[in-house]
């Protein structure tokens, strides 16, 4: 018991720690609706939130709607978004995303996982991503920084997004959830990064277990 009272505390303390470096935190991607988040959220893959921001404004708010979007053939569509890494599948699967989201949802974003997952192009941290910041669903997306930083403070353990989803959804209370994947995520992007995280001048310093143990090489 002493030991998850512990946990909880150090828990608590870096969530606490997180939400007053990065109060202002939100979704880095730019969209006005569920479907414009969904189709930026394909393009992001193995790609910067920046070059999917300079992407979507020639897609939208021309191919504001599924229907809109299938008007386009995949060459013409995958023209319009060649700058965005693997251009050519993305096209593929944001048109079968969309054909399916006419055929099966009336035209809208559905708001399950299930049926997010369902879509081409579409697993589970891009559901993630929709659900929480689209409908305000308590979620986490575990991407490359979510993973990374988690694993470095000890708020999971796991080799796969999946297990530290998981681990993470125990360990952070449901309602800072979604909070905590963008708190996470700008950690990643300011100080705690792949290569030469800035741990000397990180206030979670104290608190990171690769720190202490000497497994990250700090500038």
């Amino acid at each position: 018991m002493r030991e998850v009272a512990a946990l909880r505390i150090e828990t608590g303390r870096i969530l606490a720690i997180l939400r007053d470096m990065y109060p202002d935190a939100h979704c880095a991607l730019d969209f006005t609706t569920p479907f414009e988040l969904l189709i930026a959220t394909i393009l992001s893959a193995q790609c910067t939130d920046e070059r999917v921001n300079m992407i979507t404004p020639r897609l939208f708010p021309r191919y504001l709607s599924p229907e809109a979007m299938l008007a386009l053939r995949q060459e013409e569509l995958e023209e319009l978004i060649r700058d965005c890494g693997l251009f050519r599948s993305k096209a593929k699967n944001i048109l079968g995303a969309c054909l399916l989201l006419v055929m099966r949802h009336g035209g809208e974003v559905p708001r399950t996982m299930a049926a997010l997952e369902k879509l081409p192009g579409v697993g589970r941290k891009t559901a993630n991503v929709v659900l929480s910041n689209a409908f305000g669903v308590p979620a986490i997306a575990v991407d490359t920084h979510v993973f990374r930083v988690s694993r470095r403070l000890g708020l999971a353990e796991s080799d796969t997004p999946e297990k530290v989803e998981r681990e993470l959804r125990r360990r952070i209370p449901k309602r800072d959830w979604s909070a905590a994947h963008h708190w996470l995520i700008h950690h990643g992007r300011r100080l705690c990064h792949a290569r030469g995280p800035e741990c000397l001048r990180c206030p979670l310093s104290p608190y990171c277990p690769a720190y202490r143990s000497g497994a990250v090489h700090p500038k």
